[in-house]
């Protein structure tokens, strides 16, 4: 089975590689760059993988460097937040409403309209720093994800589990460590996996209008303003390749942490 996929994985890949190196090839081909040569809207692989070789990972490094550092801090405290707000929902049932109310509008606020806002209580950064307005906004992209799976988890809780532990005089504080966290943990997992790329997606987002001079998002403001096809889908590609990495490694962490989960037993 598991041959089958990886087959199947490396056919797709080729096929989409092949796929792509024949529009950019065939269809978008008038586009100058910086130089006046033809590169088109949509460079082949080889140009991409030309211009990785002509930049050098130092300057991959040390722009993926500085985004990683933003998306990790806001991934840590929004989904620290959303836990949070989701215990004290479930421990004091008359908030949950509230809770949900709370996660919703973070959900529906467009990321791009409030950066601004951000940006200007926030302030812009010193040079070379993390942008402020970028962990703000990778906060914001992870908060509705975490805690609607945090409360859907603790709500799947065995309900003679839970019976047991009032039996015996536990209180509400008592039945979510003691039985509805663990219940929850592969909810819990399973949405701090979705929200590890979306972090670094809200990072890149947030250093459009953060200021920093230092970052995915800035490098490629660089590259499309210089007409550096090349670079910005190299570029595209890297962060493509760090929040894939970033979503297997959680998920890769969730197969130790909970065995007995669905879809993980192989483990």
């Amino acid at each position: 089975m598991n041959s089958k996929k990886w087959i199947s994985g490396t056919l797709g890949t080729l096929g989409t590689i092949l796929i792509w190196w024949l529009v950019a090839a065939t269809s978008f081909r008038n586009t100058p760059n910086g130089s006046g040569e033809s590169i088109g809207a949509i460079p082949t692989p080889p140009e991409v993988l030309i211009q990785f070789a002509e930049d050098g990972f130092d300057f991959f490094a040390r722009n993926a460097a500085v985004t990683i550092a933003e998306a990790g801090i806001g991934f840590f405290w929004g989904n620290l937040a959303a836990l949070t707000l989701a215990a004290v929902a479930l421990t004091l049932p008359k908030l949950e409403n509230l809770a949900a109310q709370i996660a919703l509008i973070t959900y529906c606020i467009p990321i791009v309209a409030i950066g601004p806002i951000i940006r200007l209580v926030l302030g812009a950064p010193g040079a070379g720093e993390p942008s402020e307005t970028a962990i703000a906004l990778a906060a914001l992209s992870v908060f509705f994800t975490t805690m609607v799976g945090a409360m859907t988890g603790v709500k799947s809780a065995d309900r003679a589990a839970l019976d047991v532990v009032t039996v015996f005089g536990g209180n509400a504080w008592h039945r979510l460590v003691k039985v509805q966290l663990l219940s929850a943990l592969p909810s819990i997992l399973a949405a701090l996996r979705i929200a590890a790329p979306a972090a670094f997606l809200g990072a890149i987002l947030g250093e459009y209008v953060g200021g920093p001079d230092v970052g995915f998002g800035p490098a490629m403001v660089n590259a499309q303003q210089s007409l550096e096809v090349a670079r910005v889908w190299a570029l595209a590609l890297v962060s493509g390749a760090i929040a894939g990495g970033a979503y297997a490694l959680v998920g890769l962490i969730s197969r130790f942490v909970t065995p007995w989960s669905k879809g993980s037993a192989s483990a």
